[in-house]
């Protein structure tokens, strides 16, 4: 669960019942926990030695899934940002046992609580993990970033790495970083804003206890640090994918735009939260005026996150140009391969082209079969997302019945109306058929049932 922490542990019943609803897996099977202790002994033997290179992390202080590190030098005006990504495809034989699991789970699966991981802890948290505490085996992709923020691929190569520190975004300081850290980040924003991407990266929402047994959602404001890191795998996934599709191979991000109607939606749920959004400006136009860290603004990058499709997995079609809206570029998915399977095959597939190599057999016919898995993976992760979001309404909400919202319609359908509250991140439904979009109603909050995950509304007046 990446938008909602629940450090009082306010949701735990609940959420202990979202996990037997979506029977997420409580372990691994004991052939692949096996299989992965054995794997977690391979010494690298086909890896460079680049332990004396400046590696560092940079996640949130509780990970230990570090998929990425990092370190920066300057050539000239370019930056090279020497990106090392976690080998995990030299722990895992392929059609092997870790392998086969990996497929039926697709990606971890994230939640208030604790994470389903994708691999087992013995490689995903220790052997696999660039952590600082030994060497680690990396694929490192060299990308060059110019001074208009332009990436290419430079290279790609299997090393073993030393990082030499793990950061955190709360806690590092500039000085921890890499010179060039704030100065290769800038330029890839620059760029994207040159490019016109509308990429939407809302806060963490946080359950907070406020006393006599209720409680709030409130915003973690997003740190400068994170945007920063952010942009470095940015930039790889960006150079990782314009190299696969000059090879006529590779597995893409493909997002198309919130439609009409997911538009109108939104500038009504703008105008709930009381923000001003001229009809001249496009959506990807007012994202950018955006601040994460006034509440009202937060709640609607989220609503915006929520509002579209969805970015799809698509395997390389001839004469087709992947694009990702948000983005707006063709884009993939490389950096995380702890974390989702496919990026251990496009990480293969860039590892090999970048060495003058064709992308084994193995690797360009999981492209082809990739997409639906990673689809009901991702499905799954928005099931599930959606249930806490429920819950934690329901949670927040309660010892508040009886009292009267301010609310404005966004869509009407033959259940009713869709609400946004005015005065809370909450979105819901209200018997209400005489109605239109943009109209604003006040409503009575009826009841909560966080066992159930549900909220029920009476509109008054």
């Amino acid at each position: 669960m990446k938008t909602i922490a629940d450090p009082s542990r306010a949701l735990a019943r609940g959420l202990a019942a979202i996990r037997v609803q979506f029977k997420l897996p409580q372990a691994f099977p004991t052939s692949v926990l096996a299989a992965a202790a054995d794997a977690a002994k391979r010494a690298p033997s086909n890896h460079a030695d680049r332990t004396d290179r400046p590696f560092v992390t940079l996640d949130p202080a509780s990970s230990t899934d570090l998929d990425q590190a990092f370190t920066i030098e300057r050539a000239g005006a370019d930056l090279l940002l020497h990106y090392a990504i976690a080998d995990v495809a030299w722990f895992v034989d392929d059609d092997g046992p870790i392998d086969r699991e990996a497929w039926a789970r697709g990606t971890s699966q994230y939640l208030p609580d604790g994470k389903v991981a994708l691999y087992p802890p013995v490689l995903g948290e220790h052997a696999a993990s660039l952590l600082p505490d030994g060497p680690r085996p990396a694929v490192i992709f060299t990308v060059r970033v110019a001074p208009d923020g332009a990436v290419r691929l430079d290279g790609a190569e299997r090393a073993v790495i030393r990082s030499r520190a793990k950061l955190a975004y709360d806690a590092v300081a500039e000085s921890d970083l890499p010179a060039d850290f704030p100065e290769l980040a800038m330029r890839i924003q620059a760029a994207g804003d040159r490019r016109g991407a509308s990429r939407v990266d809302p806060p963490e929402q946080e359950v907070r206890e406020v006393g006599d047994g209720r409680f709030e959602l409130s915003f973690r404001p997003r740190l400068i640090s994170e945007d920063r890191n952010a942009a470095l795998s940015l930039a790889t996934n960006l150079a990782v994918a314009d190299a696969l599709l000059a090879h006529h191979s590779g597995l893409f991000r493909v997002m198309a735009p919130p439609d009409e109607h997911a538009i109108r939606r939104l500038r009504f749920t703008a105008r709930a939260f009381g923000l001003v959004w001229p009809d001249e400006e496009t959506l990807g136009q007012f994202q950018k005026t955006l601040r994460a860290d006034v509440p009202r603004e937060a709640a609607f990058m989220l609503a915006i996150r929520r509002a579209g499709a969805g970015a799809i997995y698509a395997p390389y079609q001839p004469g087709v140009t992947p694009w990702h809206v948000a983005m707006a570029a063709t884009y993939c998915h490389a950096t995380a391969p702890l974390r989702r399977l496919a990026d251990r095959y496009v990480v293969r597939a860039a590892l090999a082209i970048a060495n003058g190599q064709d992308v084994p057999e193995v690797v360009a016919q999981a492209f082809v079969k990739l997409p639906p898995v990673m689809a009901r993976a991702d499905a799954l992760g928005g099931q599930i997302e959606r249930a806490v979001v429920d819950l934690a309404e329901a949670v927040m909400l309660k010892g508040s019945e009886g009292r009267i919202f301010p609310a404005i319609v966004t869509d009407v359908d033959e259940r009713g109306a869709r609400m946004q509250l005015r005065d809370e991140a909450v979105v819901a439904r209200v018997e209400a058929h005489d109605v239109q979009p943009g109209d604003t109603i006040d409503v009575r909050l009826l009841a909560t049932d966080a066992d159930r995950r549900l909220i029920s509304f009476q509109r008054v007046g």
